[in-house]
């Protein structure tokens, strides 16, 4: 006769500030590899193909937008509700927003303050991404990968 002495236990739920501190890092995870495709892009139009400074913002931020939908939708918030045309709506309309303001701050750093050269256009180009950014992630979180309330 065996006995079996091992006990199954039910998962505890996660604390909600360790879920937000998971979430972050998995966002932050998603949007690190977005900044380096955006970075890339940026530097091969502007500095490589020697573009003009805006377009070259705009159109790495957008190839990064891409990017960054597929990484948030099945690795950040792969637990939330399914993929729908609202969601993605949603996603590229606020990621539109993010494009705005960070080529927004982008233009008053590069062509309003001078920033212009190598060093100075992708320090600008950082901070725009990280302004942008704490916009992306309370949006992102809030209304575009709700909670389904039947996985809850």
């Amino acid at each position: 006769m065996t006995v079996n002495l091992s006990v199954e236990r039910a998962a505890a739920p996660t604390p909600p500030v360790k879920r937000v501190v998971v979430e972050v890092v998995n966002f932050a995870l998603v949007g690190g590899s977005g900044v380096a495709v955006n970075f890339l892009v940026f530097n091969v139009l502007l500095h490589g193909l020697h573009r003009a400074a805006m377009p070259a913002t705009v159109l790495a931020s957008l190839v990064a937008m891409g990017t960054n939908y597929l990484g948030f939708r099945y690795f950040t918030y792969r637990d939330r509700a399914s993929r729908t045309r609202r969601q993605i709506a949603l996603f590229f309309g606020f990621s539109g927003v993010g494009v705005v303001m960070e080529s927004g701050l982008f233009y008053a750093g590069y062509h309003g303050l001078g920033l212009a050269g190598p060093l100075e256009s992708n320090a600008v180009k950082a901070a725009s991404i990280v302004l942008a950014s704490a916009f992306r992630f309370l949006v992102y979180r809030t209304w575009v990968f709700q909670h389904d309330a039947r996985r809850t």
